[in-house]
């Protein structure tokens, strides 16, 4: 699995293939379409494409003439349990520091209100 996320989570380093994925949430598309936001040419998108492909974040398919490329949002979903795994630790890291705190403040004391000494 740990093969598989790194080859996720260097796809999605690359900001213009994030954008790629994003542009294929609304559905597939070919390269030419995927090409038109960017200031890039169509082999060079070709290349992103290819990273996404082997990444398994997208398949191709040829209809026609056109070669389609499609969203596979499982294997974000796969990633994105992953990240979760660390904002649950995270979460509940900063809830067990909230009870810590309020326990060494004791009941009497309110954040931002100074007591008399």
């Amino acid at each position: 699995m740990s093969d598989t996320l790194s080859s996720v989570f260097g796809a999605l380093a690359d900001p213009t293939r994030r954008a790629i994925l994003q542009q294929l949430m609304l559905g597939d598309a070919p390269v030419a379409e995927l090409a038109r936001p960017f200031d890039m040419s169509q082999p060079a998108i070709s290349n992103h494409l290819r990273v996404l492909e082997k990444a398994g974040l997208i398949t191709r398919r040829r209809v026609a003439t056109a070669r389609l490329s499609h969203l596979e949002a499982s294997r974000l979903k796969e990633a994105n349990e992953y990240v979760e795994r660390y904002r649950r630790f995270w979460t509940e890291s900063f809830d067990r520091l909230d009870d810590a705190l309020r326990t060494f403040q004791g009941p009497d004391d309110e954040p931002g209100i100074e007591h008399d000494a």
